[in-house]
């Protein structure tokens, strides 16, 4: 931030070039509520499509631990061996929910802002390990949004998950009683019906909190308009150098336009208004040409070197104003002015032929 400006002074959306180098920065709007709830969605479709079959394993590898306690080895490594055993199968069995979850994690930060890699984020920062900006960051406003936005959360959620169970209080008292086998499709019912309270509840929660972290980050872009100033000078250049550069260029076309007039075949003004030369030559060109044309100052100019230079000058305002009006340097005339134009140069043709 520039020395004496503050935040009030930040009242301007954010330009697109200040939008580019925050994303190089890798700051973009995100809510952590999206993955989240992506990775219930993947929990709830593996479930709902391998539940049984992950079920079954698990219970095909972890039964031995219940069925036959007493041939299970638990002396110095043998413990060690048989707790590796188990979490190797148990990964085996749940590996492709753990690929789906992962998966699901990393396409709930790409819908929102796409593949972005900046080193800045991470890079060490030093302040982050400043015990007193922590609790400032903790019992700042921030600090005081996240908390009513993770107790908000839980509350929903805990709200989603009584409506589902309540009515399955009976079931849930005769839990122990349940033959394994029974226990796992009744577990996998039960957890498809809290899944889908629950990602209905963070469709919400994302949504909502996506459109608050999109509005903090343009709050936080804003720009003052001394920003936008100085960035319009460093991306078009500064008004002053480009003012004269382009009164330069109109300096050199002036010029340019004027050494044509003494080639021109005759000069229509207005008739002093506008003045227009035409260059034509008989069997050369198919049809005139505009050389030059100007209005008040530029018409006299125009004028005054066709005098010099013996250069018909036709008086004829409606012509003048319409050729001035509807053609450019270096063109042909329109084709609807061709007639009115063929008379104005067999005029002059004419009188050229009586002088000599």
């Amino acid at each position: 931030m520039a020395e004496g400006e503050d935040k009030s002074e930040k009242t301007e959306p954010p330009s697109q070039r200040k939008l580019e180098k925050a994303r190089e920065k890798g700051d973009v709007p995100k809510s952590q509520e999206i993955p989240a709830w992506f990775i219930l969605a993947a929990g709830l479709g593996v479930l709902a499509a391998f539940g049984p079959a992950i079920g079954s394993g698990l219970v095909r590898e972890l039964s031995v631990f219940l069925s036959k306690p007493h041939e299970l080895s638990l002396d110095n490594t043998g413990a060690l061996e048989l707790t590796a055993g188990a979490i190797v199968r148990v990964v085996m069995v749940m590996g492709l929910a753990f690929g789906a979850i992962i998966a699901a994690a990393l396409a709930g930060h790409f819908v929102q802002h796409g593949l972005i890699f900046s080193a800045s984020k991470i890079e060490p920062k030093l302040n982050k390990l400043n015990p007193v900006e922590g609790v400032k960051r903790i019992l700042g406003p921030q600090g005081w949004v996240n908390f009513a936005k993770g107790l908000g959360k839980m509350t929903l959620v805990a709200a989603a998950i009584t409506i589902v169970l309540w009515p399955r209080q009976s079931t849930l008292a005769m839990l122990p009683a349940i033959d394994p086998g029974q226990l796992m499709a009744l577990y996998r019912e039960i957890a498809i019906q809290l899944l889908l309270a629950a990602l209905a509840v963070f469709a919400l929660i994302a949504l909502a909190d996506y459109i608050f972290q999109r509005q903090q980050f343009f709050n936080r872009n804003k720009m003052s308009r001394r920003e936008i100033r100085d960035e319009y000078k460093e991306t078009e250049g500064d008004p002053m150098v480009r003012a004269r550069l382009r009164q330069i260029r109109q300096e050199r076309a002036r010029k340019r336009m004027m050494a044509a007039v003494p080639e021109a075949a005759v000069v229509i003004t207005n008739p002093t208004h506008y003045a227009v030369a035409l260059k034509y030559e008989q069997g050369v060109t198919l049809a005139p040409v505009c050389v030059a044309k100007g209005v008040e100052a530029v018409a006299l100019k125009i004028r005054e070197i066709a005098e010099e230079h013996g250069v018909p000058i036709v008086e004829d305002p409606p012509l003048a104003r319409a050729l001035h009006a509807s053609v450019d340097l270096d063109e042909v005339i329109p084709p609807e002015h061709f007639a009115a134009v063929a008379k104005v140069i067999g005029y002059v043709l004419t009188l050229k032929q009586r002088r000599r």
